[in-house]
């Protein structure tokens, strides 16, 4: 067991692969790589065993079907560049078995960075108003996470007026950390790479979720679950019409440059202005990858992709579980397996889970898989600087000592099952987190947990205005046209705040998040839109539900 402040020494100096020492699985050549402690694998032998940990679990799930749309989310990194190249190898003619669905690409532009910079400070540029006294000359890095007028009076600026402070119009891109000429650099390494997949490909801005509808925050109707046997019968009608009519390739778009489209620069600002008014930096992660999980599944229904396939490798798995426990989602908020069928229609699945971040680096390096290098939001930032970076540096720091730490982590979160409820929580049709779209686990009479004291807390807020014994509201109604009319205290009293609106309808680690955000006012408009008509159901439905006829028990059983 790990105990605290436990020293467990450095670890044991691994020796080198002898020359005398043969590849485990062939026996014969010389092994260029070792995975773990005693598996020294040639070069041959280690291809055809990282092909067959991706094809084995595609095939072990049976979850994509033959001539079923797949959009691959790539961002240029390791894993998902491996997992496409892992699908380009698969999709070829020399494949022994071939797959057989319809592969897309997807880029999204504008990954946010902090590129050379501390994160949470920002460069301002000061200058003097006419009559008054020149600032001091030279550079001045002031943190948002303190008071104001702390900041200048560290720096020696307490003598200054406050509205003398003005950011610097570089600050946009030096708090996002990317200029127009960096991105313009990196669309340029990511399109020949898309050219010579030759899958049809989408570069998206992350600027377009100022444009998205509402409706991408709805957990549109799944599918009923397939039969036994309808995967095997599905393959053979598949092959039986590629003899009769062979399938033609897909041919990329002959002109790409006008599927890319530069962002506005009102919403280049928008994203700026939003990511700039977040404190901290877990919360700008946590945001950026919602962004991003909201783009992709729009981009998959707006062209027909029924599954999403994500290069998450087991590592990086592992450190998204333990990440999501210390943040407070839990395990019924996402799960390290193959699917997740959380959005409904789009099902994400993770066919690289089983590999490690150091096959997927073997890989890449000894077959030249092309990577394009985007800095994100945490890029050179400090262990301590987010609970991202450091559960990440936790992990690893264990897998050095402990190799099995990674796979541990996975094989047990697998066994855990989360103990069932009774009530609407218990359902898949019940409340969804407005932002990771998780089932939301309420329970008002569960206040020994965080989030049952707070979703109490907030359904007293809330609630209606109370009733005399006769059934009317306490209190004459401040106009006379009744309780219908436009300003009365007892309908103005249940439009809530917007803001509680908002976060009443989140997950206990959405709502831990959003605290680090001042206002919500930043926010794109399909949350906020999605926040108020679920808002206005809800009272809608509270308004009619005593005027609704229950059929009783009696009732019930005579039908």
């Amino acid at each position: 067991m790990c105990q605290v402040g436990e020293d467990y020494g450095e670890p044991a100096p691994r020796e080198p692969p002898r020359r005398e020492q043969k590849c485990v699985k062939c026996k014969e050549a010389q092994p260029v790589v070792v995975i773990r402690a005693g598996d020294a694998f040639c070069r041959g032998c280690f291809k055809a065993f990282y092909i067959h940990k991706f094809r084995a679990m595609l095939g072990k799930n049976r979850l994509i079907f033959p001539g079923e749309k797949v959009l691959l989310a790539w961002s240029g990194g390791p894993s998902s560049s491996s997992m496409v190249w892992q699908v380009l190898e698969g999709l070829s003619q020399d494949s022994a078995k071939r797959l057989r669905f319809v592969p897309g690409v997807i880029f999204i532009d504008g990954i946010l960075a902090s590129v050379g910079r501390t994160p949470g400070v920002f460069t301002l540029a000061l200058r003097s108003a006419p009559g008054r006294i020149p600032f001091p000359r030279g550079k001045w890095q002031i943190s948002h996470s303190s008071s104001r007028k702390h900041r200048l009076a560290e720096r020696g600026l307490e003598g200054f007026p406050l509205g003398e402070v003005a950011p610097h119009p570089a600050w946009l891109f030096s708090a996002c950390g990317r200029s127009p000429e960096e991105r313009a650099k990196t669309l340029a390494e990511v399109k020949p790479i898309l050219q010579a997949i030759g899958f049809p490909w989408h570069v998206v801005a992350l600027e377009e979720v100022f444009s998205l509808p509402p409706s991408v925050l709805r957990c549109s109707s799944q599918e009923p679950a397939a039969p036994e046997g309808a995967y095997k019968a599905a393959v053979d009608s598949f092959l039986q019409q590629q003899r009769v009519l062979p399938q033609p390739r897909v041919q990329p778009p002959r002109d790409p440059q006008s599927l890319v489209r530069p962002p506005a620069a009102a919403q280049t600002e928008a994203l700026s202005h939003l990511f700039c008014s977040v404190r901290t930096l877990t919360a700008k992660e946590e945001l950026l990858q919602t962004l991003r999980v909201h783009l992709i599944l729009h981009v998959a229904r707006a062209h027909g992709y029924s599954k999403v396939m994500t290069g998450d490798s087991c590592t990086r798995l592992a450190i998204k579980l333990m990440t999501n426990l210390a943040l407070g989602r839990g395990l019924g908020a996402w799960r390290p397996g193959f699917s997740d069928e959380r959005h409904g229609d789009v099902v994400v699945v993770r066919p690289m889970r089983e590999h490690t971040l150091k096959e997927v680096a073997f890989y890449n390096r000894l077959f030249s898989v092309p990577c394009v290098f985007t800095p994100a939001v945490d890029t050179k930032a400090p262990e301590k600087a987010s609970i991202h970076r450091l559960m990440e540096a936790f992990i690893l720091r264990l897998q050095t000592q402990f190799p099995s730490t990674v796979s541990t982590v996975c094989r047990t979160s697998e066994k855990l099952v989360k103990a069932p409820r009774d009530g609407p929580a218990a359902g898949d049709c019940g409340p969804r987190c407005l932002l990771c779209m998780c089932a939301l686990d309420i329970d008002t009479a569960d206040s020994a947990t965080a989030f049952g004291v707070q979703t109490s807390h907030l359904s007293q807020i809330h609630s209606p205005t109370p009733l005399t014994e006769t059934g009317t509201p306490q209190g004459p109604c401040c106009s006379p046209g009744g309780a219908w009319a436009q300003g009365c205290c007892q309908r103005s009293s249940r439009r809530e705040d917007p803001q509680a609106c908002i976060v009443e309808q989140l997950c206990y680690g959405c709502r831990v998040n959003m605290k680090d955000l001042p206002s919500l006012e930043p926010l794109p408009q399909y949350i906020l839109a999605e926040a108020q008509l679920r808002t206005q159901r809800a009272w809608v439905l509270a308004e009619l539900r005593d005027c609704l006829i229950e059929d009783s028990d009696d009732e019930v059983g005579q039908s």
